[in-house]
C-alpha cells in the first residue's frame, strides 16, 4: 500500500542527499516518479544537496495544486509510481492534504523531505501539516553537530555574524555565505540556541579577554558508561 512519508531533520543532516539516493533506488526498479521541491539553494527547477548532486525538478508555487497535475499526467497516459517532495517544510497546508488524498486516492506513494522548525523554533506550516497526516515521521539518522560537537537540534538565522530571532519565515540562505548582510543559518544545539551563542559569537567570545570560562559552555560531551569486568 502506498505511503505519505515525512523525512525531517535539522539542515546539513542530509535530507535532500536523501531525497536524491531513493529517487535513485526506486527509478533503478524501474518505477516512475516524479521530483518536486521548491526554493532550492541552488535556483529553481533543481534539486540539490550539499555533497554536490542535483537533479532537475518541478519547482512547487503556492499556486501549484498537487492533484490536478498528477490526475492530468495519470489521465494523459503517464505513469506515475512515486513523489519526491523536496523542501516540503514551504508547502502549504493545502498542498500537504493534496499529496495525502493522492496517497490515499491513486496508491502513489509520497516521500516528502523538510526541516521541521524555523529559525524562532516554531514549525513551518507545512512541516505541522505533515506531522498530522503522514503515515510515518522519520527523523534522519545523520546528526548534524552543533560548533561545540553537541547535536545540533535548532536552525539559527545569522546575519552579519549576529543570530537573529524575527523577521519573515522563509528567507533563504545557506549554511556558508560569507558576503556581509547575506543571511546564512547555522545548526546548533539547543543550549546555544538559547544562549543565542552562534560560532562567531563563540569565536570573538574566546578572544575576549573579559569572557570568563563558562560563559563560552562548550557543552562537554558526557562521559562513557563505566561497565563491570567478568
Amino acid at each position: 500500500m502506498a505511503e505519505l512519508v515525512f523525512f525531517s531533520g535539522t539542515m546539513d543532516c542530509g535530507k535532500s542527499t536523501l531525497a536524491l539516493q531513493m529517487d535513485h533506488n526506486h527509478a533503478a526498479r524501474g518505477r516512475v516518479g516524479l521530483i518536486f521541491t521548491k526554493l532550492d539553494r541552488a535556483g529553481s527547477n533543481v534539486l540539490s544537496s550539499r555533497l554536490g548532486l542535483s537533479t532537475g525538478a518541478l519547482e512547487v508555487g503556492d499556486d501549484l495544486d498537487f492533484w490536478e497535475g498528477v490526475v492530468s499526467r495519470a489521465t494523459a497516459g503517464q505513469r506515475i509510481d512515486y513523489l519526491i517532495c523536496d523542501e516540503a517544510q514551504f508547502y502549504t497546508c493545502e498542498q500537504v492534504e493534496q499529496l495525502a488524498r493522492i496517497v490515499d486516492e491513486m496508491d502513489v506513494d509520497v516521500f516528502a523531505f523538510g526541516i521541521t522548525a524555523d529559525f524562532r523554533t516554531e514549525l513551518f506550516p507545512g512541516s505541522k501539516r505533515l506531522i498530522e497526516l503522514a503515515d510515518r515521521v522519520q527523523v534522519l539518522q545523520v546528526e548534524a553537530l552543533c560548533w561545540c560537537g553537541r547535536r545540533a537540534t535548532t536552525n539559527a538565522r545569522v546575519v552579519d555574524g549576529s543570530m537573529v530571532v524575527e523577521g519573515e519565515q522563509v528567507v533563504v540562505g545557506d549554511t556558508n555565505a560569507a558576503e556581509p548582510g547575506v543571511v546564512e543559518y547555522e545548526v546548533l544545539c539547543r543550549r546555544h540556541y538559547m544562549r543565542r551563542m552562534t560560532s562567531h559569537a563563540a569565536r570573538a567570545s574566546a578572544q575576549s579577554a573579559e569572557v570568563l570560562p563558562f560563559e563560552l559552555d562548550v557543552c562537554p560531551l558526557p562521559p562513557l558508561p563505566i561497565t563491570q569486568a567478568d
